[in-house]
């Protein structure tokens, strides 16, 4: 039944149209999202930790390469990536979410110095250059974000700073992934050191994993 469930929350959270149906879901799901996502080896925020890591080329200094950096994760839901960040040594990590129940869920576990209920497709209220890396793990999908707000991610990291993102293959190809990348890219506001496919989601794919580093 939790997975019959669970399939049926996800196809609901891909034809939302819009922030307030989003939100509602969410708020839904909060309860049980880690578990659904349990069955199904939800394996992305570990790799979205471990990019980062890679990105902002730490990863074989230590088993905790993390340690000191300041992270802001960007669509956190209930903390998955914040538990992995917090494996590699981070700890001071700020978390965005539209949906109060996913932050309430994601209060719980301790790891996020500080949880704010955010509308992503806005500006986000951090001065530029605030983070050493911003993540943002399933949230480039159907019914949540085009490719818009990579510009703002951008620009709350430092300079050497990394973004890194999922992107679903299909919403890559469909909302211009490649183009707005590119046109970051060609502005010299990013490099890209990452964007391949890997399956991080058992009988269903996965997506791009993209690291931008700020230049």
């Amino acid at each position: 039944m939790a997975s019959t469930n669970k399939q049926s929350l996800l196809d609901r959270v891909f034809a939302a149209k819009s922030l307030t149906e989003s939100r509602a879901l969410y708020d839904e799901w909060a309860s049980t999202y880690d578990s659904d996502m349990t069955l199904h080896d939800f394996t992305a925020p570990r790799m979205v930790a471990e990019a980062v890591a890679r990105g902002l080329k730490l990863n074989h200094i230590s088993d905790k390469p993390l340690t000191d950096l300041k992270i802001v994760d960007a669509g956190c839901g209930t903390g998955l990536v914040g538990i992995e960040l917090a494996k590699l040594g981070a700890k001071d990590i700020v978390g965005l979410d539209i949906s109060e129940g996913m932050l309430n869920v994601a209060q719980k576990i301790g790891v996020y110095g500080d949880l704010k209920v955010t509308d992503l497709t806005k500006r986000l209220d951090a001065n530029d250059g605030t983070y050493d890396a911003l993540t943002c793990c399933g949230t480039f999908t159907h019914g949540h974000l085009g490719p818009e707000p990579l510009g703002e991610f951008v620009r709350v990291v430092k300079t050497g700073g990394v973004v890194v993102a999922t992107v679903l293959d299909s919403h890559w190809m469909e909302k211009g992934f490649e183009s707005e990348i590119g046109r970051l890219a060609e502005e010299g506001k990013v490099e890209v050191v990452e964007k391949d496919s890997h399956d991080y989601r058992k009988d269903a794919g996965g997506g791009r994993v993209l690291v931008l580093r700020k230049v």
